[in-house]
């Protein structure tokens, strides 16, 4: 049928095509009382399906245009300079990590022995990074019912050999903003924000409102299927700081020198002109390498997706809002009973989940079943105790790797008490209203 196309009108033809294909096809089955309710899912339309054919008709499959178009978008969206997109969340936190510990940092680069404030409550890759370099994470409590770092304890943690903070905003809702990073000033402390759970959440520090992932020194984002955009698998890495992007682009591709992107040589003019380290002069500067560093790059198909994503985002962001606000709403006559979220102050949350603690004489595990046999899709805060967990065996009972400062008594708790339902943008008011009648018909009955 393309023998008398030209190539752009074959394409058109295929696009249009994927269009009609996904209004037949792929539309979202209407919610019916008693349906199965997840936790989060995908929200998307035409858009995203024409992006990604349309990536996959030129073929490229590397980073490439598309890929160039993401992260100039989101880096506007977050008002930050750079912006590195890569395959995964958990390759965003590796990356923001190991480029704190570049030569180029000179005395503030992380070394092997040198400690990271965090907290065991969150999702382990936040800290697996640390561990996995040689520094030693040191773990301090949560609060409840804000669910992030207890900033009375950031003092107790600091020690002549701490070099940075790395902690997440716990579900959207932003971590106290304005003490960890005057604690980090005044030490001058790196400040790594996980924002993987909490794109579109905002904090006001100094009486400016900024996006979270945007006030410390990096930030990082997750875009796999249940958050709060998706491109199916992929993640980002963010900073203001002109170096530290220099050393993220690098560690991102192979650890190299050279910043040339991908299918372009000698952008720079100095390809074979200048001499690195104990390499012979004129060494081909595209196979130099000033760190050991990784492929983390996503595919120009992952990006098509994301940049379709990023024109709904905003609208993704006010649902959440809408949602947790329906759900607070709802379950207030049972606060006694169960102890509901509370935004950290300053801040204004897009929210990833509604996390709620079972007071005491309510057993979790039973609510918990109970909520799933209504078919309704529940999820532990993560690891909760992650220093309790078979990856910790051998540093806790060698007594080395980690140190924790006082008693994790909120994290432990959360362990045992907490759980979370969803409150993503597909979510209808009947399935809201649904959750709640449910929560409540237990704790009540």
């Amino acid at each position: 049928m393309f023998e008398t196309m030209t190539q752009d009108e074959a394409a058109k033809n295929i696009l249009k095509s994927v269009a009609e294909y996904h209004k037949a096809f792929m539309r979202k089955k209407e919610y019916v009382d008693g349906d199965r309710i997840s936790y989060a899912a995908r929200v998307f339309d035409e858009k995203e399906m024409i992006n990604l054919v349309d990536s996959s008709l030129e073929f490229w499959l590397t980073s490439g245009r598309y890929t160039d178009e993401f992260e100039a978008k989101l880096a506007e969206y977050l008002s930050v300079r750079f912006c590195s997109l890569v395959n995964s969340g958990s390759s965003a936190n590796l990356l923001a990590f190991m480029a704190l510990t570049s030569p180029l940092l000179k005395e503030r680069a992380i070394r092997r022995g040198d400690e990271v404030i965090t907290v065991a409550c969150g999702f382990p890759t936040t800290v697996a990074p640390i561990i996995q370099f040689g520094a030693i994470p040191v773990f301090v409590d949560v609060t409840i019912p804000q669910y992030n770092i207890d900033v009375t304890q950031l003092e107790l943690a600091f020690s002549p050999k701490t070099k940075a903070v790395m902690i997440a905003h716990t579900l959207g809702n932003p971590f106290d903003l304005a003490t960890v990073k005057a604690f980090c000033d005044k030490h001058r402390l790196w400040l790594i924000e996980d924002n993987c759970d909490a794109l579109g959440s905002t904090y006001t520090l100094n009486g400016i409102e900024k996006k979270t992932g945007a006030i410390g020194d990096i930030g990082t984002s997750s875009f796999y299927p249940p958050h709060h955009m998706t491109m199916g698998e992929g993640g980002a890495v963010y900073t203001d700081n002109p170096l530290l992007n220099k050393i993220i682009r690098s560690m991102r591709d192979w650890g190299r020198d050279c910043v040339c992107p991908s299918g372009r040589d000698n952008v720079c003019g100095h390809r074979f002109d200048k001499q690195y380290g104990e390499l012979p002069p004129g060494y081909d500067h595209k196979y130099v390498y000033s760190h050991f560093g990784y492929n983390l790059k996503a595919t120009d198909m992952q990006a098509a997706i994301g940049v379709a994503q990023l024109e709904k985002f905003p609208s993704f962001v006010e649902r959440r809002r809408m949602n947790y606000n329906r759900l607070l709403s709802g379950l207030k006559p049972v606060a006694h009973k169960i102890i509901l979220p509370v935004p950290v102050e300053n801040s204004n949350p897009s929210w990833f989940g509604f996390l709620m603690t079972c007071a005491e004489g309510v057993d979790r595990n039973a609510l918990v079943r109970h909520i799933e046999n209504s078919n309704i899709q529940t999820r532990a805060l993560f690891a909760g105790n992650l220093t309790r967990h078979p990856c910790f065996d051998e540093m806790r009972n060698s007594g080395e790797g980690y140190r924790i400062v006082g008693n994790l008594t909120n994290t432990d708790r959360i362990m045992r008490d907490s759980f979370w339902i969803g409150v993503y943008p597909g979510m209808t008011e009947d399935m809201i209203d649904r959750m709640v009648r449910v929560i409540k018909d237990y704790i009540l009955r």
